[in-house]
């Protein structure tokens, strides 16, 4: 009987595979951080233009303030996370390995604007309209929580011509080690809920679905409870198989529909928001709270106490790991992020961003990598990928600079998921040249 319901349930039917899923800190309920002495907040925390600083050295700003603005329709504004004096504005180290523009503000207390509803009341009525609702998200800086920071006002503008009929609320959460999704769903459920609607209103539909893999079974029996009291919002239980999470293999297993290749959800009629980041709708339409904060995973096998903390955007990654137990001595490699997907750090001063899902600390012996052989054509790669790629001819043409022929090859296609270095006997460096090729390619597009 379990093995006929394991079978039943949902999921995407190209690739995949199932790394150890070591979510260490699954029960370990959100704390929250203290405040840092300061702060260094990006301001290019998303996708899309880099916001333009409106403060200058030396101003006094309050939690919650606008310090940069968009600038675009692709682009997010930023906010002070919290009160005390702008100090300098400078280019700074964030988790990318990239020198970027940054603003650094000395904590002074945490006096937060007058304007945001701090009471932990849930607010239920929904009375804005659509396009005052997208307004609210695009002022209060919403960006995909999910790790692709994609400007969240964008997503709910759909294109004339096109219809979207179904949302999606993501809460696979299928990365291993990272636990922030799922704790957010255990304690924010009503709240999850609340933001659904808003987002449903704003785009017009009257069907939502939270899809949530079937390793996370309270969150599963947590939320389909809750959503019955809410109307259109159904749950659904996915098969445990990375990447599960990305946007184009959930709506295949949710809906039966696939992308089109260099397509996007709203061409197959849907549009999806990570579960952060519906709350982070909710808190800015109900609560007019913009995105200051966030749940972050900070994890590993030797570390003391696998934790999840709210934190205030540009809080140092250090400060984390030292509240769950400091770094420990066999730490060979911290990554932001999850292993399959993640990015190494340099320094570990380097600020939490709005799409910092979590902090891994890898052990020296599992951090170094292996000696690299040979392709032996075996085809795993090809059979792992998700996107039906060829990832070992990607990484030769990725390598060797040939933009031409990885463009026709749907080289952007790829969703740099990891899994075809996960499985490559030969221990290749498949994505790192797929990515790298991909990068040529956006650098002559923009030249």
């Amino acid at each position: 009987m379990l093995f006929d319901l394991i079978h039943q349930l949902k999921t995407f039917h190209k690739g995949g595979v199932h790394p150890e899923e070591n979510k260490l800190s699954s029960h370990a309920p959100t704390a929250r951080l203290p405040l840092p002495k300061s702060v260094t907040i990006p301001i290019g925390q998303h996708i899309g233009a880099p916001a333009k600083v409106v403060v200058e050295r030396g101003d006094d700003v309050k939690v919650g303030q606008v310090i940069a603005v968009h600038e675009g329709f692709v682009s997010a504004n930023i906010h002070s996370s919290v009160s005390g004096k702008v100090g300098k504005i400078d280019t700074v180290m964030d988790s990318t390995g990239f020198k970027r523009l940054a603003i650094n503000i000395r904590v002074k207390g945490d006096d937060w604007l007058e304007t945001i509803d701090r009471t932990e009341s849930l607010v239920t009525g929904i009375h804005d309209t659509p396009q005052e609702i997208v307004r609210k998200i695009m002022e209060a800086g919403v960006v995909g929580q999910g790790g692709a920071a994609f400007p969240s006002h964008v997503k709910l503008s759909v294109p004339e011509g096109k219809h979207v009929d179904t949302l999606i609320i993501n809460g696979v959460e299928c990365e291993p080690y990272l636990t922030a999704d799922h704790r957010i769903m255990l304690e924010k459920p009503d709240e999850i809920m609340v933001g659904t609607q808003i987002l449903m209103k704003a785009l017009g539909v009257e069907k939502a679905i939270i899809g949530i893999e079937n390793n996370k079974k309270d969150a599963i029996e947590l939320l389909s409870r809750t959503a019955l009291t809410y109307p259109g919002i159904t749950v659904e239980a996915l098969k445990v198989q990375y990447p599960q999470g990305g946007e184009k293999q959930l709506i295949e297993a949710l809906l039966g529909r696939e992308v089109p290749s260099g397509g996007l959800p709203v061409d197959v009629g849907a549009i999806v928001h990570n579960v952060g980041t519906t709350y982070s709708v909710y808190l800015a339409v109900q609560k007019n709270q913009p995105l200051i904060e966030r749940v972050v995973t900070v994890t590993g096998k030797s570390i003391d106490h696998p934790s999840n903390f709210w934190v205030r955007i540009g809080t140092p990654v250090i400060e984390l790991i030292d509240a769950a137990g400091g770094v420990p001595e066999d730490t060979g490699k911290v990554i932001s992020g999850g292993p399959m997907m993640g990015k190494a750090l340099n320094d570990l001063e380097v600020p939490i961003a709005k799409a910092t899902s979590g902090i891994l600390l890898i052990p020296l012996l599992e951090s170094r990598r292996a000696e690299v052989y040979n392709c032996v054509h075996c085809g795993k790669c090809v059979e792992v990928c998700p996107m039906g790629l060829e990832p070992h001819y990607l990484m030769v043409l990725g390598k060797n600079k040939d933009t031409a022929k990885a463009g026709k090859e749907h080289i952007l296609d790829c969703i740099e998921c990891g899994s075809c270095s996960f499985v490559c006997p030969s221990n290749r460096p498949i994505l790192d040249y797929i990515r790298y090729g991909k990068s040529q390619i956006r650098k002559q597009k923009t030249a």
